[in-house]
Formats: structure tokens, C-alpha cells, sequence
């Protein structure tokens, strides 16, 4: 990993994992991927690794997020999809060519070929959001209870209860903000 940049907030969904890359988002907004060399390094580091992103491929990556972000968080308070974000999604899906495969495990991985570009792991990304903002897969989304964060996050707890889209971050914060406005609320004992 490069230095000098926040670190990558890692889920096991892929796209809401995706959407992270912009923490924060009502608060003091935090960007993880602010240069094209972060884009590969987050794409790599997700198994959709790619030689290089110019300028664009990372606007379009952006866009894809954003769009992403938009349709997921509709989709979590069941509100319609907006018509622009779900077009972004599926053209950035139809544009690429990546390939799943089956590994030895019984699970499946993506593969790009070595002539793969930004774009075909863009769409490996948007195939993922079409499964979960479809209900395809077991769990929901969900919005962080954060009210700086709020991010979309894809619950698949059993209860399907989870407020935080991660306690290391989100629900940490929140913990430690109540304890402490409960411990200045406390009397201070004689001494």
C-alpha cells in the first residue's frame, strides 16, 4: 500500500466495500481513493487487480460509487431507485469483460484477463450492487445509524439488526460518545 493515504475500509461485499472508498459522507468527509495509483491499489487489493487508471477511469469509478451509493441507499429505505444512478450501474456492468470462476474451495472469483482494464473491474463492482439492490443474495441493506457516516451497508446478520455499517469505526465512535456523555452526567462524589 501506498503511504500517506487513509486506510481502505474492507467488507466482505464487494460494492458497498466499494462505496467506502468515501467515508464520512456527513461529516468531515473522508476520500480513500483521491489518486488513479489508490484506485489499483483498492482494485488489488480486492482481487480485481489492473496494470494502471488514468484520470477518467478513476472519474468513472467515482461516478459508479457515487451511483452505487444512491441506488443502495434507496434501496435500504425502500424508496425508488433513481432512474440515473441505475443507469450508471448498468452501463458500467454491460461494458466489462471479466469472467467468473469457480476455485478449488466452491467459491466464485473473478477473473480479468492481462489485457484487463479499470473498466472490466468497474464492472465486476456494478454486478455485484445489481445482485444485492436485486434481494439476490441473503441479508439487506441497511444505513449506518452514524450521523456522520450513514453509509449503505449490506446486513447479513442473523437477525438482520446491525446498526453500524462497521463497529472497529462507526460503532466504536458511537459507544464511546454515549459513555462519555454518561459519565458527565454522573454527580462527582465528595472527597
Amino acid at each position: 500500500m501506498r503511504a500517506g493515504f487513509p486506510d481502505f475500509r474492507l467488507g466482505n461485499v464487494l460494492a458497498t466495500s466499494f462505496t467506502a472508498t468515501l467515508t464520512e459522507r456527513r461529516g468531515n468527509a473522508v476520500e480513500r481513493i483521491p489518486t488513479p495509483h489508490r484506485l489499483v491499489d483498492w482494485l488489488a487489493v480486492n482481487g480485481l487487480a489492473v496494470d494502471s487508471c488514468t484520470t477518467a477511469q478513476l472519474d468513472l469509478a467515482r461516478e459508479l460509487r457515487e451511483s452505487i451509493h444512491l441506488a443502495a441507499t434507496a434501496a435500504a429505505i425502500q424508496d425508488a431507485l433513481p432512474a440515473s444512478a441505475v443507469q450508471v450501474i448498468n452501463d458500467r456492468s454491460a461494458q466489462g469483460r471479466a469472467a467468473a470462476i469457480l476455485t478449488p474451495e466452491g467459491k466464485r472469483q473473478w477473473r480479468l484477463s492481462s489485457a484487463s482494464c479499470v473498466e472490466d473491474a468497474l464492472s465486476v463492482i456494478a454486478a455485484d450492487a445489481i445482485s444485492i439492490v436485486a434481494g439476490e443474495r441473503d441479508g439487506k441493506l441497511a444505513l449506518c445509524a452514524s450521523p456522520t457516516c450513514q453509509a449503505a451497508f449490506f446486513d447479513t446478520s442473523q437477525s438482520r439488526t446491525r446498526k453500524w455499517c462497521d463497529m472497529n469505526t462507526c460503532g466504536n465512535r458511537q459507544k464511546k460518545a454515549r459513555f462519555n456523555a454518561n459519565q458527565h452526567k454522573k454527580p462527582r462524589s465528595a472527597e
